[in-house]
């Protein structure tokens, strides 16, 4: 009860700021992921941000706060909003590091409140739960050393709280066992008003006419202080126009030309904006000397706004400029080079210039003109808009093997431009050998598990500051196998494709052997080794049976499985009739006849229309007869005429499956008697085309029918039949598809025929209906940008026609789309193979919306622009594809972007691969053998590539008898090999070198006897030579002739 409580304060909490961001737009809003790490925290150093000024008497030109609603209030930071795995963050059996539930804000307390205590907070959750710790100015705070501080869950309480012991910025430290992250930084500042001066204050004496400024000078304070002034005695204020001016920024009065009726006593009152407390100056007096009244003179500003103003964008700017003089001046405001914003206001007769909610197009010089009958002065300033910083790219956790390399890249906007900087638990991160950060990347190269922590990216300027946390975890562990890898058997037919799996989880990443039977199984071009390590067989044949073992090791140890592997000979089908055309009452018998491999079983499956057959439901019409084991017979009774339809059989074995259909046709017949010459047709469906045939019959058999006769329509009549099969589709974010098929015409019985889709989210009540007037139709899309991905609806679709509406269909669920893949693909990689292939690799971020039915590669040569770009698609989960027919030594760059019904997803960053150069064109030549019994000695000089062609590697010895078509290799890096030719019989042998870019050209076939018995004698051994020239042979017989053992 106390966990639910707890979730459901947090989620008000951050509806609540999430309401409060709204209202205050341009503060930028934080966001913080986890990264996960295994390893203890690290000792925390001392870490001092950039500091906050204390406020004062602000400057001119100063941009509004949010107002103050209470006594003791926060002024609004960037809120943290929480970017975590939900797969494990919400599953307490699972361990993770510290995530920030709740941050502390800026607070500022007022020196006089009631309330002696302070409280900043924080709170995390983590599993083991974390302990926290509480940084003031960048130094840890001892809370058991001072009586005053105590620890409440994570939020720090101050008693008797004091600005000269307590003022200053604050950060929370959360810890577990995975390591620390730090909150924001939380200004606490102290809101107060002192007294004025009692100081009596000297009168002011001006002439009639003459401009005069009366100081304010107000007392120390914090915050922010509103200024007004009293005439004579309270509560009489002075009244703003255009002639008088209050200074929100000076607190001065500004009288532009003095009048008798200005003579009198001026009192500044000042009111503090927290705390609302107001304090009285000591009176100044004004009074009109009596040696003439002032001329006329010229405009002079008295106040304005500074040379530099500088506002966050969203917030509201304030302008100010008055001017003295005689006659009383005007005030005009412009932009320079431009147009004055639409939004702007003029204030206090034109003496204040109002921008609400600027943005960065309203950053200018900006002028204020002050003008008499006598003159005119202008003043002009630059207006600097600027945005706090916001995420563009954040952290997600990361889990690694050891020895990896980790990247992480942060990125955020603002201006000016954000900085970046590291943490690793807590404590600032610094480049060192393997540690790299540019720019919001951080890479750490050949990861091990020292360098698991939580780590957090800091993007800034100098408005601010935002956070991005994540935890990298590092494994290190031997292979093993899940339960469902273990010893299998595969069962295919001829010309399939094989997938064996083999997954092992181990850290770092294992290397995979594949051996069939006892021999190291090498990649061609059907069989192939995919990058996740599972074996994969391209048009599986004979003699790919067998047992195939899959090994993984790596520095901590290895593991294995064994899988077998059966090929077997596809299954046919033969299903007969293949068209019937039957009379109501009568029967058939469908028979269904399965030629298969007989090592396996068959089972049958009958369907109507595509819908399985149930024998039990179907009132004895139907009956399934298994006659013999390879074959099955469907027996119809008494047929009725809504056993029409086509007919299928599905044959299914352990290796493949497979169907075939059949059409039947009833017929209605009409027995009357033979002396009758008319009869009526009845139950026949409404608005349909029927024709007739008569056919006679007697005791003796049927004849042959009539010719048809002409077309008949039957009259119209409401429809009866709803759509069928109503379903969810794709589609684009904030859709709802609604699919079903539609109602054949036969059906429709009438004009005007159409469907009336209804719908309502779950659990409400009222359907909104829309009409689909189009009897093809079906499909109906309905769009609402306010419905999240994945809401459920229940859906009905009714039909209608000129003659009223029909039934509507069973109500069915379907939600919303979830909308075109959201999410690049991560870890693309790119493998040259050969000359001509590319393998290609990635992955999937599950989380993301959009779920992917396949996935696109563009591939384009270098000097080729990416709009050229070649595009391969695959189908469901594949997370690699094998690119072929590639140009050999050519720079290629590969794109990688996720798609479904609704459309692409953005692409992965572009990765490179280049195909090898050619395999040598040279063969090998001057082969000479010499033959002992069964063993063949062979040697022949070397191939030389050319200048574009991949460098030998080595060679392949392929032999095979005579009339088989599979080939045994022997590879050698030398130019020699001994074969023997096991068998009696005519061996066919060739040679070919190796190299990066495939196999060269085969050297001529060498047809080589092969005896039976015992060994032949050195006298009788004879050496062959396939060569251009003979300058090799006495250095062939050095080489190959070995001694008396021959």
């Amino acid at each position: 009860m106390w966990l639910s409580w707890k979730l459901l304060l947090f989620l008000s909490l951050t509806g609540c700021l999430s309401d409060y961001s709204e209202a205050v737009p341009g503060v930028p809003t934080s966001y913080a992921a986890i990264l996960r790490i295994k390893s203890g925290s690290s000792s925390l150093a001392s870490f001092n941000s950039k500091s906050r000024p204390r406020l004062s008497s602000p400057p001119l030109g100063s941009v509004s706060s949010p107002g103050w609603r209470g006594a003791t209030q926060h002024y609004h930071s960037p809120t943290n909003l929480y970017h975590f795995s939900e797969t494990f963050k919400h599953d307490e059996s699972v361990d993770y590091g510290p995530v920030f539930v709740q941050e502390p804000d800026d607070m500022i307390f007022p020196t006089d409140s009631e309330e002696k205590k302070v409280s900043l907070n924080c709170q995390a959750r983590g599993n083991p739960t974390p302990t926290y710790r509480w940084l003031r100015n960048g130094t840890e705070i001892d809370i058991e050393s001072d009586y005053r501080f105590s620890l409440i869950e994570g939020s720090l309480i101050i008693s008797n709280p004091s600005e000269m012991k307590d003022s200053g910025q604050y950060q929370c430290l959360t810890t577990n066992m995975f390591g620390s992250i730090l909150s924001r930084e939380a200004v606490l500042q102290f809101a107060y008003l002192g007294n004025f001066s009692g100081r009596t204050r000297s009168a002011v004496s001006v002439r009639e006419g003459q401009g005069v400024v009366l100081m304010c000078s107000p007392p120390l304070h914090s915050p922010e202080i509103i200024y007004s002034w009293v005439f004579n005695e309270f509560p009489s204020f002075v009244a703003e126009d255009s002639r008088r001016f209050i200074s929100q920024e000076t607190g001065n009065l500004y009288i532009s030309k003095v009048q008798t009726s200005d003579v009198g006593s001026y009192i500044c009152l000042v009111k503090n904006t927290v705390t609302n407390a107001r304090v009285l100056s000591p009176p100044t007096p004004l009074t009109l000397r009596n040696d003439g009244v002032m001329g006329e003179y010229e405009p002079k500003i008295e106040v304005h706004f500074p040379y530099t103003v500088t506002a966050a964008r969203g917030t509201t700017v304030k302008m100010e400029c008055f001017a003295l003089g005689n006659p009383v001046p005007t005030i005009s405001w412009r932009k320079v080079n431009g147009h004055n914003p639409s939004k702007a206001r003029l204030r206090k007769s034109q003496a204040v210039l109002e921008i609400p909610n600027v943005q960065l197009e309203d950053s200018g010089m900006y002028e204020c003109k002050a003008e008499n009958s006598r003159g005119r002065n202008v003043f002009r300033g630059q207006l600097q808009v600027y945005t706090y910083p916001h995420w563009v790219e954040k952290l997600n956790d990361t889990q690694l093997d050891s020895g990896e390399l980790l990247r992480w890249e942060c990125k955020a906007t603002g201006k000016p431009r954000p900085t970046y900087r590291w943490l690793k638990n807590g404590v600032p991160l610094w480049p060192q050998s393997k540690i790299e950060m540019i720019n919001g990347v951080l890479m750490i190269h050949s990861v091990n598990v020292s360098d698991a922590g939580m780590y957090q990216c800091l993007a800034e300027n100098k408005y601010g500051t935002i956070y991005a946390s994540a935890e990298l975890k590092v494994l290190a562990s031997a292979p093993t196998f899940p339960l469902n890898q273990m010893r299998k058997t595969i069962i295919v037919t001829k010309g399939q494709e094989v997938a064996i799996e083999c997954k092992p989880e181990a850290s770092p990443k294992p290397t995979i052997t594949w051996k069939k039977g006892d021999k190291v199984l090498r990649e061609n071009k059907r069989i192939t080794i995919l990058p996740h390590g599972s074996l994969r067989i391209l048009n599986a044949s004979k003699s790919d049976e067998g047992r195939y073992l899959c090994q993984g090791v790596n520095v901590f140890g290895s593991a294995e499985i064994v899988a077998s592997l059966s090929v077997k000979e596809p299954t046919r089908i033969e299903l007969t009739p293949k068209k019937i055309e039957l009379t109501v009452g009568e029967s058939i018998v469908l028979s269904c006849k399965a030629i298969h491999d007989s090592t396996m079983d068959v089972t049958f499956y009958w369907t109507l229309n595509g819908q399985p057959i149930d024998f039990e439901k179907e009132g004895g019409h139907f009956e399934s007869i298994k006659a013999q084991a390879s074959s099955a017979d469907l027996m119809i009774r008494n047929i009725l005429l809504m056993h029409a339809g086509r007919y299928g059989c599905r044959v299914q074995t352990a290796a493949d499956t497979v169907s075939d259909e059949t059409e039947l046709l009833v017929r209605v017949p009409d027995p009357i008697s033979g002396d009758m010459e008319s009869a009526m047709a009845v139950e026949l469906n409404p608005w349909v085309e029927y024709e007739f045939r008569v056919v006679a019959t007697n005791k003796i058999g049927t004849g042959d029918p009539s010719a048809p006769s002409r077309v008949i329509r039957t009259n119209e009549a409401v429809p009866k039949t709803p759509p069928a099969n109503v379903s969810g589709r794709s589609g684009r974010r904030h859709e709802l598809v609604i699919a079903w098929e539609p109602v054949s015409e036969e059906f429709q019985s009438g004009e005007g025929f159409g469907y009336i889709v209804a719908f309502r989210p779950n659990g409400t009540r009222g359907w909104k209906e829309k009409m689909v007037t189009s009897s093809d139709a079906s499909k109906f899309i309905y769009r609402d940008e306010s419905v999240p991905p994945l809401t459920p609806f229940e859906v009905k679709v009714g039909v209608y026609n000129n003659k009223g509406d029909g039934p509507f269909s069973p109500i069915v669920v379907i939600c919303s789309a979830e909308g075109e893949p959201t999410a690049a693909p991560i870890d693309v990689k790119a493998t040259s193979l050969s000359v001509s292939e590319i393998l290609v690799a990635w992955k999937h971020i599950k989380e993301s919306l959009g779920r992917p039915q396949g996935f696109e590669v563009g591939y384009w040569k270098d000097m080729q622009q990416e709009e050229a770009a070649e595009k391969v698609k695959t189908e469901g989960n594949e997370s690699s594809v094998l690119l072929t027919g590639l140009e050999g030594n050519t720079l290629y760059h590969l794109t990688v972007r996720a798609y479904n019904a609704a459309g692409y997803g953005p692409p992965s960053t572009a990765v490179h691969a280049a195909t090898k150069k050619s395999p040598p064109s040279q063969a090998p030549g001057n082969i000479m053998w010499i033959q002992d019994g069964s063993h063949v000695s062979l040697g022949w000089e070397p191939v030389r590539p050319l200048a574009n062609e991949s460098d030998v590697m080595g060679y392949k010895v392929l032999f095979r008898q005579e009339g088989q078509s599979n080939s045994q290799v022997i590879e050698t890096q030398k130019t020699s090999a001994v074969v023997l030719l096991p068998d009696v019989g005519v061996y066919i042998i060739e040679v070919c070198a190796v190299s990066e870019g495939g196999d060269g050209t085969a050297s001529p076939q060498i047809r080589v006897p092969s005896f039976s018995g015992g060994k032949v004698t050195s006298a009788q051994s004879t050496l062959h030579v396939l060569s251009t020239s003979s300058s090799s042979i006495t250095l062939l017989l050095a080489l190959m002739v070995p001694s008396a053992s021959w």
